[in-house]
């Protein structure tokens, strides 16, 4: 189907007409005729952006489907404005040989957007079947134990690290260095369940010194190697300077973003993620780095759990948070607020991104990319609410914050959420195919 967006504004302040044809976007000006499309939308100087593309999403399938699914973690997306998402291998199998990647590639056929499929390392991976498959990257490789007890030693993570760059492929890493926790750290939790637990014992068991120390040395396999190393979840500016410092790029979270250890008594276990929320101070310095430009990305490591999985003590609470939906959202509303640009927007959840992992078609609103594509009224802002979003979990994180949400949702020229309902059916591809 063909479409003509009349007088959208994009990112950077300029108004255009964009028309779209076959899944892609054939043409962007000034002004288009509308005698030779089916579909015209009146953006009316609403905002026209690239639809985001999530590098670090948790869709729990297979073995996990009572946190969520590919069918309603892509649905979440999709309302959130994301067009394209990255799955980590923690999953039951772990996607660290051919055929688990097989088994995950066909449940997410179920999806409603565009996905990719990282691979995995485990002492029992096998790279031989694993590198045959169509990877999007290799990784979230866990330099300490996270969801799915994935945690590697050195010597493996060096030779995967060698894989992948003979195989020209990204290496993502969970940066914590396990050996730097604070094993006092039990001694001071109070021991309560749920929203009345001290989560911020979490914080000072994982401490902020873990990440940066980690960091350093997954940049210094990188140059031996040769591998391009990639840090996720980044939640503290030195963890920041040390991916510039050694030429890796890093992505941060919303949590990390917009929220810190002061938010720990109100948030409880709900709270509980690694790496875990750091103090207001790093909070603000990390944002302030996304400002910068320092921050490649923005990807949410969405990772749901029941409530029921999350209503326990501590130490047996499981880590995680959602946030594939409310990404967009929150950092529309603090640009809404003149504290970040919409071009800055556009780059640490789309063009960037594609631009990192190697997605020629997607991340831009120009002639020749994918119609993926984003349609939102910058200063119609609303509360973040748990239970109108998406996601099977049913909670979030950002309860009472607020963001912008999508009015209109395009993947490769089809709408998949029109502000109120999603629509769109299982047509998500694999990007590597």
């Amino acid at each position: 189907m063909s479409t003509l967006f009349r007088d959208a504004r994009l990112a950077d302040g300029r108004a255009r007409d964009v028309r779209t044809d076959a899944g892609t976007i054939v043409e962007v000006a000034d002004s288009i005729a509308d005698d030779a499309v089916e579909h015209v939308v009146d953006a009316g100087e609403r905002l026209l952006l690239p639809g985001a593309i999530d590098a670090h999403v948790h869709f729990r399938e297979p073995g996990h489907s009572q946190k969520e699914t590919w069918a309603t973690g892509s649905q979440s997306a999709a309302a959130g404005g994301v067009t394209t998402v990255v799955d980590q291998p923690n999953t039951t199998p772990p996607t660290t040989t051919g055929a688990a990647f097989d088994e995950k590639e066909s449940l997410a056929a179920a999806s409603i957007v565009d996905y990719g499929i990282n691979g995995g390392v485990t002492p029992a991976w096998e790279p031989e079947t694993l590198f045959d498959r169509p990877l999007f990257a290799l990784g979230e490789v866990f330099l300490a134990d996270s969801t799915g007890e994935m945690g590697i030693e050195a010597d493996l993570f060096a030779e995967a690290a060698a894989r992948a760059a003979e195989a020209g492929v990204v290496v993502t890493v969970h940066a914590e260095d396990a050996t730097l926790f604070d094993e006092t750290a039990r001694e001071r939790d109070a021991g309560g369940v749920g929203r009345d637990a001290d989560a911020d014992v979490w914080s000072q068991y994982r401490r902020a010194e873990a990440e940066a120390a980690a960091v350093e040395r997954a940049v210094e396999v990188g140059a031996e190697t040769g591998a391009s190393i990639h840090i996720a979840h980044t939640s503290t500016p030195e963890g920041v300077d040390a991916a510039v410092a050694g030429g890796a790029t890093c992505e941060a979270t919303p949590h990390h973003l917009f929220l810190s250890r002061a938010d720990a008594t109100e948030l409880g276990t709900y709270g509980r993620m690694n790496p875990p929320l750091r103090s207001e101070e790093r909070r603000e310095g990390l944002w302030q780095r996304l400002v910068d430009g320092d921050v490649d990305i923005v990807a949410t490591d969405h990772a749901p759990h029941t409530t029921a999985e999350k209503d326990a003590e501590l130490w047996a609470a499981p880590s995680g948070v959602p946030g594939v939906e409310t990404m967009l959202p929150l950092l529309l509303d603090r640009a809404r607020q003149g504290e970040l640009s919409y071009e800055r927007v556009r780059d640490v959840t789309a063009a960037n991104v594609a631009e990192i992992f190697d997605l020629p078609r997607k991340g831009r609103v120009a002639e020749g990319y994918d119609a993926d594509l984003v349609l939102v009224d910058p200063d119609n802002a609303t509360e973040i609410r748990g239970e109108e979003l998406h996601s099977k979990c049913g909670w979030t994180p950002f309860e009472g914050l607020s963001g912008v949400f999508p009015e209109l949702t395009v993947v490769r020229g089809e709408v998949v959420y029109d502000g109120e309902e999603v629509l769109g059916e299982q047509s998500g591809r694999n990007v590597r195919r």
